[in-house]
């Protein structure tokens, strides 16, 4: 994982976004899609990994940004 990935989890009764090494949340929305679609953002806008969690913590999903960056030679 890069320093500065994007994270986006639930903390309470929000979604936050929050970059990897960074104490404080960099945003925060009522609802799981509008933190992921701030997420996806911030995370091309870095070239960033962005990993997306479960409700329960667990990781969910995983992006690269940009796509060349991904180290996995995996279908889909």
């Amino acid at each position: 994982m890069a320093k500065g990935d994007i994270h986006t989890s639930k903390q309470g009764d929000k979604w936050v976004n929050k970059a990897e090494g960074n104490t404080r949340a960099s945003n925060s929305a009522s609802t799981k899609a509008d933190a992921q679609a701030q997420g996806r953002e911030m995370a091309i806008e870095r070239g960033v990994e962005h990993v997306i969690h479960k409700q329960d913590g667990k990781i969910g999903e995983r992006n690269t940004y940009p796509r060349s960056r991904d180290p996995r030679s995996s279908k889909g």
